[in-house]
């Protein structure tokens, strides 16, 4: 399975932007370009949960309700990389943010394989 590696994570205030990025690390297993991809969180003491995903040609995208209309994921296949836009931040945005890979895009999707998480804490 390819393995993945999240970054772009950090602090922010409450409304600012931050930008995550999905990429595959090492040479072995397939590009990016042959799975679907989508973004989960976790906060602490929560479950996983699903925040967005993309097909694997980029033009199917889901998004939780909960970020539709402030964050906007995309991919490069070109570059390897998925990345998520987050705008308009708010505090219950806080968690660690995973990437996947799977074989569809819809938000039941089955993870296949997952980075290590990064870190986003939205506090003034």
């Amino acid at each position: 399975q390819v393995q993945l590696v999240e970054s772009g994570g950090g602090l922010v205030q409450p409304g600012g932007s931050l930008r995550l990025s999905c990429a595959a690390s090492g040479a072995s297993g397939l590009p990016l370009s042959s799975y679907a991809i989508g973004w989960f969180r976790q906060a602490p003491g929560q479950e996983r949960e699903f925040v967005a995903s993309i097909s694997r040609t980029g033009v199917t995208k889901y998004y939780a309700d909960s970020v539709k209309g402030r964050f906007r994921i995309s991919r490069d296949n070109a570059q390897n990389t998925v990345s998520l836009q987050m705008n308009s931040l708010k505090p219950e945005d806080t968690a660690v943010y995973y990437c996947a890979t799977s074989n569809v895009a819809t938000p039941s999707m089955a993870a296949l394989s997952w980075g290590q998480g990064t870190q986003v804490t939205v506090s003034s």
